[in-house]
């Protein structure tokens, strides 16, 4: 097997949202949730992405499970690799985007790379290496208040600049929009300079093009989903890639439906509130799983009578206060652990009684779900939102040789009414 791409992301949910954006391209994309193992047949594709739960491990466990990923790839004959991250940089002070990103470069034996989260079509521009979230700086766009990563700073060069070994260049919109070779040179500027890193603005998605053409030759790439737009055609333009391949197609999946949310961004919360003017709902409250509450077998016995007559939704998605309220009785990852140990619990309920097709919504609770439904690898199919495709898994799950359609949604992502959307389009 060769592919042509490797690809690297460090939560479920981006994994998800690159290879989304690959298959938009025309590459056959496949998605594993760690390395495959040697009993695992790998179907042909272009691309392969290989989903971690490495955003907020400690820095030595994330550059771990990266370097065994990297590992894989480079034996499956990939010619280039891509390490994903969210659009909004989720990373604290001590990494782990730097870090990762210094180690892939270390074990590739390359001395420069770019960073860019821009996803115009998503609202995530940067601007003189300042990164913004529709009309506001990432700093004041509510993900400073993000249980786990708070992103307080809007400068990209200052952020990643704290995690590095390296100095952190900027390629600035100006630069970009003189077009791919105009680009190059600035890389090859920094390079000479000893910057091991750029920061490249993006406010379109022509300057997305632009960038990818630019990072044909670069061995590593690293950035949101976004930047990945221009890379196929590279691929095209080698004779390496077909113009005619159709790579959305998935399988009917009839069956039951639910939506599960532990995600606790703006966007999420209100996905949840849209969800519950139509359709019955369900809180979980981590103070009452510390309690050892048994909340998810609750959830379970009141979801399942109702599923017949159409789907239900289990949240555990609540507002800034509550959240820092739990967190501070609780501590901040106990609570996370407590809401993704009873999400993982309900999922395998609801897929025992007949749910065939699941909505997630958030990073670490798509984790959860997928780690005890024992989903190996995914199928990628049609966009529902951008950066949110349908998915089908591939090979066994925890459910004997059960065959389900995901929706692994970023908790950032996708419009208001887009778990009631994501079912209507569901295979």
């Amino acid at each position: 097997m060769t592919i042509l791409l490797g690809c690297i992301a460090d939560d479920y949910t981006g994994a998800t949202d690159l290879a989304n954006t690959l298959v938009r391209q025309g590459m056959r994309t496949v998605q594993y949730f760690g390395p495959p193992g040697d009993d695992v047949v790998v179907p042909e594709a272009d691309a392969i992405v290989i989903a971690l739960k490495s955003r907020t491990n400690p820095v030595d466990e994330a550059i771990e499970q990266s370097l065994d990923a990297l590992n894989w790839l480079q034996g499956a004959g990939a010619a280039q690799f891509f390490f994903k991250y969210c659009s909004t940089f989720d990373s604290t002070p001590q990494g782990n985007i730097g870090p990762v990103t210094e180690a892939l470069l270390d074990a590739l034996d390359e001395d420069f790379t770019i960073a860019c989260p821009a996803f115009p079509e998503n609202g995530r521009t940067i601007c003189y290496g300042y990164l913004f979230v529709g009309d506001k700086l990432l700093s004041e766009s509510g993900m400073e208040n993000h249980p786990l990563t708070p992103m307080t700073d809007a400068s990209l060069v200052r952020v990643l600049d704290a995690q590095t070994r390296h100095p952190v260049g900027l390629v600035d919109h100006r630069t970009v929009a003189l077009g791919p070779d105009q680009v190059r040179d600035a890389f090859a500027a920094m390079r000479s300079t000893g910057h091991l890193h750029a920061i490249v603005d993006a406010l379109n998605d022509d300057d997305l093009l632009t960038i990818g053409t630019a990072c044909a030759d670069r061995k590593l790439i690293t950035g949101g989903s976004g930047v990945a737009l221009g890379l196929p055609e590279n691929f095209r333009r080698a004779g390496k890639l077909s113009t005619d391949t159709v790579a959305d197609q998935l399988p009917s999946m009839p069956g039951l439906s639910a939506v599960l949310s532990g995600s606790c961004s703006q966007a999420t919360l209100a996905q949840v509130k849209a969800m519950q003017r139509s359709r019955p709902s369900y809180q979980l409250d981590p103070l009452k799983l510390a309690a050892d509450e048994d909340q998810a077998g609750a959830a379970l016995a009141w979801a399942l009578p109702l599923l017949a007559d159409g789907p239900a939704l289990i949240y555990a998605s609540a507002a800034p206060d509550d959240v820092r309220a739990a967190q501070d009785k609780l501590g901040g990852q106990a609570a996370g652990a407590l809401v993704e140990a009873a999400m993982a619990k309900i999922a395998v309920g609801l897929v025992e009684a007949g749910v065939r097709r699941l909505v997630v919504a958030g990073g670490e609770t798509s984790g959860a779900v997928v780690q005890a439904l024992g989903v190996d690898g995914i199928r990628i199919g049609p966009q529902i939102d951008p950066g949110v495709p349908w998915t089908t898994t591939m090979g066994t799950t925890t459910i004997g040789r059960t065959e389900l359609a995901l929706a692994l949604k970023s908790g950032n992502f996708g419009v208001e009414d887009f778990f009631l959307k994501a079912l209507d389009c569901a295979p």
